[in-house]
């Protein structure tokens, strides 16, 4: 039986560009909306775009955007009588979804129930059991015990996963191969989980080894219908966690889709589900299918489907939400062409994908967008990235005709759309579409792992190139007045760095706008056009180009030919302090402590794990670079630590 709900004011519970997109759609039906914010997000865009928005708190997560009464209280203030909670955070929270519903609320997303019932995986895999639904063997019991799961895990064999029954972004799961890995994996798992989710019961699931992760959207309405729009192919994963996802799988045929679909809206059928969902399969080499879990939200991913389908899904969320039926039937629904999604983050995959934080001196994304090209973005330039939240800032999308079409066009906007001012993914990513192994749809979840463990060149820092050198040394000459205004036309030599490399260039400015920067031994002719606004045009050997240089603090950020550098000049008296002191062990990022393994007094090899600091969901070990004991401890667990912050002194051994 159906129901009618009416809301004219929609408050978003969640932050960046989730919360951005919500909102566009949700205006252009003429519903008003709500921010809401932290300390760390007063100037966000999701803050200005809003009609109204309310502070929450302060920058950590638990002070703000998982507040439930902070949140219940914004809109009461507010007058809002709807509630969207994007993705993560709270969106899988069925104890909120209740509450909202108690405060008079409509919860634009799955009853309680549904929640409930999928959020445990232990508890969901049961009902999908039941449901006839194909799942991965694995252990579903309550007796949680070290002994009770290490016994269970022999019995299925390995590799095997050890996952947190709660949550989901693959958090509180650890991949298990051996039985030495076991103890550990546990621990790991469910000291995340708790954490993540405030519970730490554990799973185990036999591993499906070299499997595809392929997913299937569905919607369902109050008024008993539910249908499945496509699936979505998502097997490029670094630790559980999406890289690329893509509509349609490169690997599914027209039976396999088909047979997905019905499981999955069997699925949803079977917790009395409404709204948008994704039920996630990892299919083997067989291309035999096996539930994972379902995810009860709109996903991050959920662009590809709309680009290929035309529809929008949010539109969807809300008219379902106000008790409408779904507006069209399973046979109505066709795919078109082909879409793929690239998260873009502010890490470095060249340094373990640490993540980075900092400034935004330069996005400009609409730079990129052409026919078939997506930018959904939660940052402007300005914006600090903290070490609060996830470290995903934008995602950018191509649809296709085809498969390649889609890589080339979003190859380009990726080119095109340059992030500078932090370390992050994207020269990685344009790399990744590029490679042999996903242009041939042979991925598997776990590859990229392997790429780190074997030191895949991908993985390697990306050589400079020469022509990045010289409009280097010309930007930093043009910074330093050596331009084609100037009177001087006396050469002078630069020392410039980027990571570890240091070259040493002659620049040779003309009194007609001409610089001659010699580098290796060979000298060319660089013609500056103009410099203004970070956007340097300039041409050689009579071809004219665009690179994008942003100068701050000595540091120059420098975007050209599709690809992002950082470069400093090296001073004549280098600072000895900024030499590497194996004697201070300081943390890579900025964070929280979740723990110490030493202590005054303690003994350490190199190599070994001493402080772990988590950032934006990622754990950092700090590791001993020399053998010695330890003479202080400068952090304990929960502190909130700087990037460069000194953890721990140690006596090096002689």
């Amino acid at each position: 039986m159906g129901f009618a709900m009416t809301f004219s004011k929609i408050l978003i519970a969640n932050r960046g560009e989730i919360a951005c997109r919500v909102m566009r759609t949700a205006r252009n039906l003429g519903y008003r909306t709500v921010a809401v914010y932290s300390d760390a997000d007063a100037d966000a865009p999701h803050v200005l775009l809003a009609d109204e928005a309310v502070h929450l708190g302060p920058a950590p997560a638990a002070d703000s955007y998982l507040n439930v009464q902070a949140l219940l209280a914004a809109a009461r203030a507010t007058g809002a009588d709807a509630l969207h909670p994007g993705y993560g955070f709270l969106s899988e929270n069925a104890a909120f979804a209740q509450a909202c519903v108690d405060a008079g609320l409509v919860f634009i997303g799955p009853p309680a129930s549904a929640i409930a019932a999928m959020g445990d995986k232990a508890r969901a895999k049961r009902a999908m059991l039941e449901a006839g639904v194909p799942c991965a063997p694995g252990y579903l019991g309550q007796e949680q015990g070290d002994a009770e799961l290490t016994a269970q895990a022999q019995a299925l064999g390995y590799p095997l996963l050890v996952k947190a029954v709660a949550g989901g972004g693959g958090r509180g799961m650890r991949l298990v191969r051996s039985a030495a890995e076991l103890a550990q994996g546990i621990e790991g798992a469910r000291r995340e989980a708790t954490s993540a989710f405030g519970d730490g019961t554990l799973m185990l699931e036999r591993l499906i080894d070299n499997g595809r992760h392929i997913e299937i959207q569905i919607f369902a309405d109050a008024h008993g219908n539910a249908v499945y729009l496509g699936e979505r192919d998502c097997t490029a994963q670094r630790r559980r966690q999406k890289v690329i996802e893509e509509a349609p799988s490169p690997v599914a045929t027209p039976a396999m889709r088909a047979a997905m679909g019905r499981d999955a809206v069997a699925a949803a059928l079977a917790v009395g589900y409404r709204g948008a969902g994704t039920v996630e399969f990892i299919v083997d080499e067989q291309l035999h299918h096996y539930f994972l879990e379902m995810n009860t939200r709109l996903q991050v991913e959920h662009p590809v489907t709309e680009m290929v389908t035309g529809l929008d899904l949010v539109e969807w969320q809300l008219r379902v939400a106000s008790g409408e039926p779904l507006p069209v039937q399973q046979s109505d629904i066709h795919c078109n062409g082909h879409a793929i999604e690239v998260r873009l983050y502010a890490e470095d995959p060249y340094t373990g994908f640490a993540p980075q934080t900092g400034t935004v001196l330069w996005w400009q994304p609409e730079q990129a967008l052409h026919a078939g090209v997506r930018i959904d973005s939660g940052i402007r330039q300005g914006s600090v990235i903290s070490p609060y939240y996830d470290p995903m800032v934008a995602k950018v999308i191509a649809h296709g005709r085809d498969r390649d079409d889609a890589i080339r066009r979003l190859r380009a906007a990726l080119r095109n759309a340059p992030l500078l001012g932090l370390k992050n993914n994207a020269r990685f990513l344009g790399d990744l579409l590029n490679h042999s192994a996903f242009r041939q749809a042979q991925m598997t979840t776990t590859l990229i792992d392997q790429w780190q463990d074997q030191g895949e060149p991908l993985l390697q820092p990306p050589a400079v190139d020469d022509h990045a050198w010289r409009v280097a040394a010309l930007a930093f000459a043009l910074q330093h007045g050596a331009s084609w205004r100037s009177n001087s036309v006396a050469a002078f030599d630069i020392t410039l760095q980027s990571d570890q490399v240091v070259r040493a260039l002659r620049v040779h400015p003309d009194r007609h706008g001409t610089v001659a920067v010699t580098h290796a031994g060979d000298t060319v002719d660089l013609q500056v056009q103009s410099f203004k606004d970070g956007v340097l045009r300039y041409s050689a050997n009579g071809v004219s180009a665009r690179a994008v240089a942003v100068i701050v603090a000595g540091a120059l950020h420098l975007a050209l030919d599709g690809q992002a550098y950082l470069f400093s000049e090296v001073s004549a008296f280098p600072n000895a302090d900024a030499l590497r002191d194996a004697s201070r062990a300081c943390s890579a990022v900025a964070g929280r402590v979740t723990q110490v393994l030493v202590a005054p007094g303690a003994v350490v090899s190199v190599g070994q794990q001493m402080v772990c600091v988590e950032a934006m969901k990622m754990e950092m070990w700090l590791a001993a670079e020399a053998a010695g004991t330890v003479l202080a401890v400068h952090a304990k667990a929960g502190d909130q630590v700087e990037s460069g912050a000194l953890l721990v002194e140690l006596e090096i051994a002689e």
